[in-house]
């Protein structure tokens, strides 16, 4: 059996698997903290590159050279995203979307507040890992009726207070679920702009929202 032969039998799988992971789905390993309890270190899970349509961002190598985003569909209020920021498109971050277009945000003394209204927000119980000495666990619930867990490590740390945000057209504000540990829309990196959304992620079994 010569060279011929195995480019034959497993070049046609290689391509399936090419195909597959530039266009449809890519596996995806938390690198960090800012998403626990939701997702933690290490966790592996997959993420659909086709849920919101396809981006430059969307596709390896350049391969796809549009502008903005085609068979797109708009995220969710609760989503929970991959993508990348305007200042560091290099790289890949995953947080949670809960502003759209349009919404008004601000943190007040921990409470995330939509359009001036406090959402609910319940303590549940508590959390502690090799890297979190110890934190509270509450749950929130976005007025869509979406609801997950959030970890609160500080009381008034400076993520807790902060000046409001009206998102604008096509962008949307993204915060991490650990909400003392996540470099987020609250900071430096601001509201993400549709197209920089490459994929929404695909549930394990414990990510409750999905």
């Amino acid at each position: 059996m010569g060279f011929r032969f195995w480019c034959w039998r497993f070049w046609p799988h290689l391509w399936l698997r090419f195909a597959i992971r530039s266009f449809l789905f890519q596996p995806f390993s938390i690198p960090a903290s800012s998403m626990v309890p939701t997702l933690e270190v290490g966790d592996y899970l997959f993420a659909s590159k086709f849920a919101y349509g396809y981006s430059r961002y969307s596709v390896p190598f350049g391969l796809l050279p549009i502008e903005g985003r085609t068979f797109g569909t708009a995220p969710a209020l609760g989503d929970v995203a991959v993508f990348r920021r305007p200042s560091d498109p290099g790289t890949d971050y995953i947080k949670r979307i809960v502003g759209l277009p349009g919404d008004k945000i601000q943190m007040i003394d921990g409470v995330l507040h939509l359009d001036d209204q406090a959402v609910k927000l319940e303590e549940t119980g508590s959390y502690s890992s090799d890297e979190i000495r110890s934190a509270k666990v509450q749950r929130e619930t976005l007025p869509n009726g979406l609801s997950y867990s959030v970890l609160d490590m500080i009381d008034g740390s400076m993520g807790d207070n902060t000046q409001p945000v009206v998102v604008p057209a096509g962008r949307y504000f993204m915060l991490g679920d650990n909400r003392d540990s996540s470099a987020d829309s609250r900071f430096d990196m601001g509201t993400i702009p549709y197209e920089n959304l490459k994929r929404v992620a695909i549930n394990r079994p414990h990510i409750q929202q999905l």
